[in-house]
């Protein structure tokens, strides 16, 4: 058996969390901290850095014949 144990740590509150079936929220330490991650995105606190230039207004629903 493979003794080593991964922790991580909670990308919201750095606690450290185990990596495995008793940290369901992994890689957060709770929902709490998970529904706290999801709300920055949701805000676009946190955002994924892009070159392309997207203008606001461009089309992003489906075309209508």
């Amino acid at each position: 058996m493979d003794d080593n144990i991964t922790t991580v740590k909670c990308p919201t509150c750095a606690k450290l969390v185990v990596w495995g079936k008793q940290s369901p929220y992994r890689p957060f330490c709770s929902k709490r901290c998970q529904l706290i991650d999801l709300g920055e995105w949701a805000d676009e606190e946190k955002y994924i850095p892009s070159n392309e230039d997207i203008s606001e207004n461009e089309n992003w629903s489906e075309q209508k014949d």
